[in-house]
């Protein structure tokens, strides 16, 4: 964050207010007060924020991009246990790839005797294909989710992110795949679905499991805040324990500050977590502000350990060739090699 920055922040910081509304319709924005009207149509509620008029639908549409692994099962699982305001609309989407087959080094005039290898391998990957569809609906069944299960061919990446949501959704996938293959191709799907999707990106690492712990990185630019508005506005701030009783979810508010001498750089990262961490607790969460010293990424996946999180929660700036270096540097570092999930909020 440059000092530029810094000082705007400290400027911003100093009058953001919230207006406490019903937590059904609960729509927070970091730049200014936000109230809800509630005579809208049931799947739209109208929101005032900052003196901008905002219609957000209260029922989030999620495509889950599912493989056939356990990383796509998982997802399915993990859209059923995310703290959602709402239950969401959930699309099952298993995309089949067959010219994976016509991978560069297999891209020379077909010699004698490899018609027969590449038939196989289609019919392998149908029957893979159809026991994929047929599981994801079951699995859907089983999780009380509302939803379809759709299947597509084509290239991966473009046809997810034809599928994908707008800005008001959310879109999942594996950080794996099968076999070695598939790993190299659904990594630089997941990498490449960072970087163009739209819309908010979970990336599974593990299975399911209730929130119960976030980290929240934040450095004070408008997708940080996005993120923070997400977690306010899409998700509750409570679960249910083992005993039957309700428990705030705790967030960790992170900012990483570079190894600047700024006094003011410093002051300004603390102010910043404690005005988030502030609105997270008048929101119903318990929030700790964090400040660190050192390389985000690493400093990130470091805190998220350290605080047992279950998701970490980061922005994506996704915007510029210089934005889309940065987001090289920090998201996608943290989601190749953070041991819980990540959502990467734009």
């Amino acid at each position: 964050m440059s000092y530029r920055i810094a000082c705007q922040w400290m400027i911003r910081l100093s009058g953001v207010g919230i207006s406490k509304v019903p937590r059904h319709f609960a729509a927070r924005d970091p730049c200014g007060p936000v109230t809800a009207d509630v005579s809208q149509p049931v799947s739209v509620c109208r929101f005032e924020c900052g003196g901008n008029s905002i219609e957000r639908r209260r029922n989030m549409n999620v495509l889950v991009a599912t493989d056939g692994s356990k990383y796509g099962r998982w997802e399915l699982n993990w859209v059923a246990q995310l703290p959602f305001v709402e239950q969401p609309t959930v699309m099952a989407l298993h995309v089949l790839d067959l010219g994976a087959l016509r991978a560069p080094f297999l891209s020379q005039p077909v010699t004698a005797g490899s018609e027969g290898y590449i038939q196989e391998e289609i019919a392998r990957m149908e029957t893979r294909s159809a026991i994929t569809i047929t599981d994801a609906k079951k699995q859907l069944a089983a999780l009380k989710l509302k939803g379809t299960v759709r299947k597509e061919q084509g290239a991966i990446a473009p046809v997810i992110l034809k599928r994908a949501p707008k800005r008001d959704g959310l879109l999942v996938v594996g950080s794996k795949g099968l076999d070695a293959l598939d790993r190299f191709m659904l990594g630089s799907v997941s990498t490449n679905l960072i970087h163009h999707a739209t819309c908010p990106v979970l990336v599974v690492k593990n299975e399911a499991a209730p929130v119960r712990r976030i980290t929240l990185a934040t450095d004070g630019s408008d997708a940080s805040a996005k993120a923070l508005a997400f977690v306010l506005s899409r998700f509750q701030p409570d679960r249910l324990t083992g005993r039957g009783e309700c428990a705030p979810i705790h967030v960790s508010v992170l900012h990483v500050m570079p190894f600047f001498k700024y006094p003011e750089l410093k002051e300004v990262g603390r102010r910043l977590v404690e005005e988030h961490a502030q609105k997270l607790v008048k929101a119903g969460y318990t929030a700790e502000p964090v400040c660190q010293l050192g390389k985000p990424a690493d400093e990130i996946m470091q805190i998220a350990s350290k605080h047992h999180a279950d998701l970490i929660v980061m922005g994506a700036k996704g915007l510029g060739a210089i934005a889309r270096f940065l987001l090289g540097s920090v998201s996608t570092r943290v989601v190749q090699h953070a041991n819980c999930s990540v959502l990467v909020v734009r």
